[in-house]
């Protein structure tokens, strides 16, 4: 099997479920006899609070070299907000990073999806790091909530989801989301904050709810397994 790097830490919660995926994944496919080479690094989560752009692409590089130098042969960042930095570090490693929106671009296209619904913090939703790479990879739109929702919906990821706190409130608040993105045309809703498929399920959503957490996980265990990405 391959080895890989996993950047964790934005939020700790998060990066459980993918350790917890990517084993149960890679069990299913060679037996639980064996378990896949992985290397966490966990970063502090007051980097990405801090919202310093500068400091948080040094940081993700420094890491990422790390795992390098390690033996990872790939790299897998548990979070979907901190590919803001793909663009930054990919150029100046050797080994490939697992873009999250490519995870989810694929199944989307799978799907014969064209026109998604994108949840989750300020940053993701209203950043391009998967909005660009949904356009030019799969030709797949991407909508947001309207502006008066972005800040709730950010305020619901940062102070309650990432702490580990799923609430009703946060619940309705996502769901309600789901229904006024479908009445603009969206095909399906990218779960695009690591812990908000821990609070929605797809038995819940009228739609296909693409989550990204578990799509990437999958990513990661072809990778390991074949060494595809």
């Amino acid at each position: 099997m391959k080895t890989l790097g996993m950047i964790g830490g934005t939020s700790w919660h998060s990066t459980i479920e993918y350790y917890r995926l990517i084993n149960e994944l890679v069990g299913e496919k060679i037996g639980t006899q064996g378990n896949p080479p992985l290397i966490i690094h966990s970063i502090n989560i007051e980097l990405m609070r801090k919202q310093n752009k500068d400091e948080i692409n040094a940081k993700y590089l420094d890491v990422s070299l790390k795992l390098e130098q390690a033996g990872a042969e790939a790299i897998i960042i548990c979070a979907n907000t901190p590919h803001m930095v793909y663009d930054f570090v990919q150029p100046q490693i050797n080994i490939p990073i697992l873009h999250i929106a490519n995870a989810t671009g694929k199944e989307a296209k799978r799907k014969g999806l064209k026109k998604l619904g994108l949840l989750g913090n300020k940053p993701t939703m209203t950043g391009d790091f998967i909005s660009s790479v949904l356009r030019s990879n799969y030709d797949i739109e991407t909508i947001i909530p309207e502006s008066d929702y972005i800040v709730p919906a950010h305020n619901y990821v940062s102070k309650e989801l990432t702490k580990g706190l799923f609430t009703s409130e946060a619940k309705q608040f996502f769901m309600d989301q789901i229904d006024l993105l479908v009445k603009r045309g969206a095909q399906g809703i990218i779960l695009g904050c690591t812990e908000l498929p821990l609070l929605l399920k797809q038995k819940e959503v009228k739609i296909p709810a693409l989550a990204t957490t578990n799509l990437h996980a999958q990513m990661a265990v072809d990778f390991v397994i074949d060494g595809t990405h």
